[in-house]
């Protein structure tokens, strides 16, 4: 199941197997918490989203280059 998500003002899509509305509220306040005090490379990764994919508590952060792809917890 696909939705999106406005994040710097730019839709990205969030995919995840079931929807589930308590992930993507954390998803949206970690990544805005994560923006102002994260370090250079979740800045770098978050700066050239193009897509989010959530497996269980793990949503991994897809960027334009597999260089800066990450995964991070939700809860």
């Amino acid at each position: 199941m696909a939705t999106t998500l406005v994040f710097q003002n730019k839709a990205i899509p969030v995919y995840m197997s079931e929807q589930n509305k308590k992930a993507m509220r954390k998803l949206e306040s970690i990544l805005n918490r994560k923006w102002e005090t994260g370090k250079q490379a979740l800045k770098q990764c978050l700066a050239t989203l193009i897509s989010i994919e959530i497996v269980g508590s793990e949503a991994t952060l897809h960027a334009l280059t597999e260089h800066h792809t990450l995964t991070i917890s939700l809860y």
